[in-house]
C-alpha cells in the first residue's frame, strides 16, 4: 500500500441547478474524512475512539467497505456512539451497489432517503445523484449526503480530474491508471496496478473504477 497521505486535487465541476459544485465522481468532503486516510492525530480527535481503537484502525486499513469498519467499531462502541462518529469519519459508499443497511449507516439518512438513493440506480455520474436528491433536500443537506458516496469512474475515459477524486490517489498513480489504457477487463487493472501497491490497496482502488 502507498503510505504517503496524498490529498486529492479539488476540482470545480459544472454548477448543477444550484450554487453547489459537484465534485467529479466522489463526493466532496464537508464534515467527514475518509477512514482509510485520516491521520493518527485526526483519528485521536474523533469522538469515542480510544488510543487502542485508533491503533487497530491504522493496523486494519484499508477497509474495503463501511461494513468492515462498522464491524470493527461494533466490538467496542454502542450504536449511538458509532452514529455520532460517522458524522466525522466514513468509508465511501458505491451508489450503485451499497446495501440498504450500508446506506442507513449515514447519520440521519433514514429509510425514506435510503429509498431515494436506490430509486435512481444505476447512477452514471455523481451529477445524476446531485440532480435527483436535490428534489428532496436543501443544498446544505445535499452536500452533506453527497460526501458519503461515489459513482465508479469509467477507467478508460475518465478525466484526470475525475480520477484524482479517488481518496489517496495522487499524480503518480494517476499516471499508472492512464498508462495501461485501454483496459479490457478488471483483471488487467489488478495486474498492472498491483505492480505498485499491495493487494489490499488494489482492492480498495478497484471499488472506485469500472471498465467501460
Amino acid at each position: 500500500m502507498i503510505h504517503t497521505r496524498l490529498v486529492p486535487v479539488i476540482v470545480a465541476a459544472a454548477v448543477l441547478g444550484t450554487a453547489t459544485l459537484a465534485w467529479a465522481q466522489v463526493g466532496k468532503p464537508v464534515t467527514i474524512v475518509d477512514a482509510n486516510f485520516a491521520s493518527e492525530k485526526e483519528l485521536a480527535a474523533m469522538p469515542h475512539l480510544t488510543a487502542a481503537t485508533v491503533k487497530t484502525i491504522l493496523d486494519r486499513r484499508p477497509f474495503a467497505s463501511i461494513s468492515d469498519l462498522d464491524a470493527l467499531l461494533s466490538q467496542s462502541l454502542k450504536r449511538e456512539q458509532i452514529t455520532e462518529l460517522y458524522g466525522r469519519l466514513f468509508v465511501h459508499l458505491n451508489l450503485n451497489t451499497a446495501t440498504r443497511e450500508q446506506i442507513l449507516l449515514i447519520p440521519n439518512a433514514g429509510p425514506r432517503m435510503a429509498h431515494e438513493f436506490e430509486e435512481y440506480r444505476p447512477y452514471k455520474a455523481l451529477a445524476q445523484f446531485h440532480r435527483e436528491i436535490d428534489k428532496y433536500v436543501d443544498d446544505k443537506e445535499l452536500a452533506r449526503l453527497e460526501q458519503y458516496v461515489f459513482v465508479p469512474i469509467a477507467l478508460n475515459t475518465a478525466s484526470d480530474a475525475d480520477i484524482l477524486t479517488i481518496p489517496g490517489l495522487g499524480n503518480r498513480m494517476l499516471h499508472e491508471f492512464k498508462e495501461y489504457r485501454p483496459y479490457k477487463a478488471i483483471e488487467q487493472f489488478r495486474r498492472e496496478v498491483g505492480k505498485y501497491v499491495d493487494k489490499r490497496e488494489v482492492a480498495r482502488l478497484e471499488r472506485y473504477v469500472a471498465i467501460n
